[in-house]
């Protein structure tokens, strides 16, 4: 017998890459799809999740285009889990935030942690990020 209604994909039923606890289909997946993010700290977590899934698309779409680079780097790190330890505005009705947080990464059997205060903005009414406050280079993996 055939149902009419499509089965979910796996990602729709899957947790959330991201920590959120929030199943992927409401919580990073419709943003990774092109719906705005409400909050920066909603794009930071969608940026992880696409650095978990190597979507260099969704990274360069949501990079501000004076710090966008040309292109993102994508190797054969596994990503591990990612904690958001600190954020400063960057709310629904905030133009500007800050998202600090950090994300275990494995490289090629070296676990190490990524820890970045990150700055995001508003950019043609959608948030954005701009890059790394100085002091938390962006990429710098510290071993765990």
């Amino acid at each position: 017998m055939t149902s009419s209604t499509p089965k979910p994909s796996f990602a729709v039923v899957q947790p959330c890459p991201c920590g959120s606890g929030e199943r992927d289909a409401r919580c990073c997946l419709p943003i990774l799809r092109g719906e705005p993010a409400t909050t920066a700290e909603a794009l930071m977590r969608s940026r992880y999740t696409a650095y978990v899934r190597h979507d260099e698309r969704h990274l360069l779409a949501s990079w501000h285009p004076s710090t966008r680079p040309d292109a993102v780097e994508m190797g054969a790190e596994r990503w591990l889990g990612l904690d958001v330890v600190d954020v400063v505005a960057g709310g629904p009705d905030d133009d500007e935030g800050v998202v600090a947080f950090e994300a275990r990464v494995d490289e090629l059997g070296q676990v190490a942690t990524v820890r970045e205060r990150s700055r995001f903005t508003r950019h043609r009414g959608r948030w954005v990020y701009v890059d790394a406050e100085p002091g938390s280079a962006p990429g710098r993996h510290q071993a765990s």
